[in-house]
C-alpha cells in the first residue's frame, strides 16, 4: 500500500516526517487488534443503523466491506502502512478505499481514544479468558500432587533449616491455595475489564443520538462504563491483570526456587523430568533445571511491566496522552510470559518424582520434634515458654552427646523434667509428628485430605 495523508491531516499543511512517522506509529503492537477493531466497527455500524444515523443499506454495505477487509488481513492480501499510524486509521482507510465517502460515515461518534479502548479491552478478555484456563489447569496438576503424595513425609523448613515434620502433600497444597488466590485476582481483572468504553468520544461523549447499551450488547461486554472522561484515561483494567501476573509470577518463582534446591545433590528430594532439564556444553555430568531457572528469571519482567506502566500513569492529566500508546509493549510482555510459564509448569510438576529414600536421612536430622515433645510437656501442665526452655536443654545435651532424641533414655528424659514419662516415646516419631497437627490447615493427613475436597469444591466454582 502507498503512503497516504493521515485522516486527521486536514488542520496540517503537511504530514508528518518520515522519522516521526516511524517514532509514533504503533503498529507493531496494535495490529494484533485487527479483529477487535473490526467487531467494535461492525458492532458501531450496526448500531448507527439502529439510531437512525445510518440506513439498512449503508450499514449493510459497511458490515460487508469489513468482513471483506479482515479476510483480506488474513489472507495477507492487505498489509498495513505506517504512514497510516495504527490499526484503527488503516482499517478506516481500507474501508474507505473500498466504500469511498459512505466508508468515512463509520467513525461518526466515536474516537480513537474510545475505540482503541474498546480493541483493548475485547482483546484482553480473550487473553484473561485462555489464562484463566490455563491457571486451573495448574490447580488440577497441584491437587493431583497432593493426592499423590500425602504419604510422603519431608522437612518443613524455615530460614531454610529444618523446622517440622509435614507431609508433602500439604506443600502441594500450599502452592494450591496460592495459585487458587491468583485464579481470584484474574477474575477481579477480568471483571474490571469486561466493560464497554465505545462511545466515550474523544473525552466527552457525543451530541449524536448514539446508545451505547447497543454496542455493549452487541460486542459481549457486562456493561458500560459511566463517565467518558474516566473512561478514554482509565487503564486501571490492565493494571489489575498486572498485579494479578506480578503475584503468580512471584509464587511460581518461589516455588522454582524449591524444587531447585530440592534437586540439589545436597537435598536430593526430588529428580526433575529430563524434559523440562538441560546438559552442560563442556561437563557431560550436569542435568541443569533450567526450565526453573528461567522461570524465575522472567518473573523479572513481569514484575517490571507492572512498574512500567504505573510509572507511564503516575503523572498524566486527564484525559488521553499519547503516552497511553506505550500501555501495550508491558502488558503484552505480561501476557507472553505468563502464558508461556502456564504452558510448562503443570506437566513440569506432575512429572516430578519424590525420592523417599533419600529424604528419609534428613528426616532424622535438626530435631523436628522438638516442638513436639514441648507441647508434650505442655499437656502436662508445663507452660510452654518453660517448654521451650527444657526442650532446648534437650536439644542441647544431645548435641554433646552426638545423638538425636531417640538416644535418650527415660532416665536421662527426666532429668529435664519428671512429668516426662513412657507415653512419651510413642509421640517421638515422625508419623505421630504430621498426624497430630490436625489444628484446622495443619500438616496432620486427615487435614490434607480435607483441603484436597475443598480445593476440588473451589476450582469447581470457577467460572468466566
Amino acid at each position: 500500500m502507498e503512503n497516504k495523508k493521515a485522516l486527521w491531516s486536514g488542520r496540517f499543511a503537511s504530514s508528518p516526517g518520515e522519522k516521526m512517522q516511524q517514532f509514533s506509529q504503533s503498529l507493531d503492537v496494535d495490529w494484533q487488534f485487527y479483529q477487535e477493531d473490526i467487531a467494535g466497527s461492525r458492532a458501531h455500524g450496526a448500531m448507527l443503523y439502529k439510531v437512525g444515523l445510518l440506513t439498512a443499506d449503508e450499514q449493510e454495505a459497511i458490515d460487508k466491506a469489513l468482513y471483506e477487509i479482515e479476510k483480506e488481513i488474513e489472507k495477507g492480501e492487505f498489509m498495513p502502512d505506517v504512514a497510516l499510524e495504527d490499526v484503527h486509521m488503516n482499517i478506516e482507510a481500507r474501508l474507505i478505499e473500498k466504500l469511498g465517502p459512505l466508508g468515512a460515515k463509520i467513525h461518526t461518534g466515536r474516537s480513537r481514544n474510545d475505540q482503541v479502548a474498546t480493541d483493548y479491552r475485547l482483546f484482553m478478555k480473550k487473553r484473561l479468558t485462555d489464562l484463566l484456563a490455563e491457571e486451573k489447569h495448574l490447580l488440577e496438576a497441584l491437587l493431583h500432587r497432593a493426592e499423590m503424595d500425602i504419604d510422603v513425609l519431608i522437612p518443613g523448613f524455615t530460614h531454610l533449616q529444618h523446622a517440622q515434620p509435614i507431609s508433602m502433600g500439604h506443600y502441594w497444597m500450599a502452592y494450591f491455595w496460592k495459585f487458587y488466590r491468583d485464579v481470584n485476582r484474574m477474575l477481579f481483572a477480568l471483571d474490571t475489564t469486561d466493560q464497554n468504553p465505545l462511545g466515550a468520544g474523544a473525552l466527552a461523549g457525543t451530541t449524536l443520538p448514539i446508545d451505547r447499551h447497543i454496542t455493549t450488547q452487541l460486542l459481549g461486554f457486562a456493561s458500560v462504563t459511566e463517565n467518558s472522561l474516566d473512561t478514554v484515561s482509565d487503564r486501571d483494567y490492565l493494571l489489575e491483570f498486572l498485579f494479578a501476573a506480578s503475584t503468580f509470577m512471584l509464587h511460581v518463582s518461589r516455588l522454582s526456587e524449591d524444587l531447585i534446591l530440592w534437586n540439589t545433590s545436597e537435598f536430593d528430594f526430588i529428580e526433575l523430568p529430563d524434559a523440562f532439564c538441560t546438559g552442560s556444553s563442556m561437563m557431560p555430568n550436569k542435568k541443569n533445571p533450567d526450565a526453573l531457572e528461567l522461570m524465575r528469571g522472567k518473573t523479572s519482567g513481569v514484575l517490571a511491566a507492572m512498574n512500567d506502566l504505573m510509572t507511564n500513569l503516575k503523572g498524566l492529566p486527564l484525559t488521553y496522552n499519547r503516552d497511553l500508546q506505550e500501555d501495550k509493549r508491558p502488558v503484552f510482555h505480561a501476557l507472553k510470559t505468563m502464558g508461556e510459564v502456564l504452558g510448562i509448569l503443570p506437566s513440569l510438576l506432575e512429572q516430578i518424582r519424590i525420592k523417599e529414600d533419600s529424604i528419609a536421612p534428613h528426616l532424622k536430622k535438626g530435631f523436628l520434634l522438638a516442638t513436639d515433645v514441648a507441647e508434650y510437656l505442655v499437656e502436662k501442665g508445663v507452660p510452654f515458654r518453660d517448654t521451650h526452655h527444657i526442650v532446648g536443654q534437650a536439644v542441647q545435651a544431645c548435641l554433646a552427646k552426638g545423638t538425636g532424641f531417640e538416644g535418650l533414655s527415660l532416665e536421662e528424659w527426666k532429668t529435664f523434667h519428671p512429668s516426662i514419662d513412657e507415653d512419651l516415646f510413642p509421640r517421638l516419631t515422625i508419623e505421630a509428628a504430621v498426624d497430630g497437627r490436625k489444628s484446622f490447615g495443619g500438616t496432620a493427613r486427615s487435614e490434607v485430605k480435607r483441603q484436597i475436597v475443598a480445593g476440588r469444591s473451589s476450582i469447581s466454582r470457577i467460572t468466566f
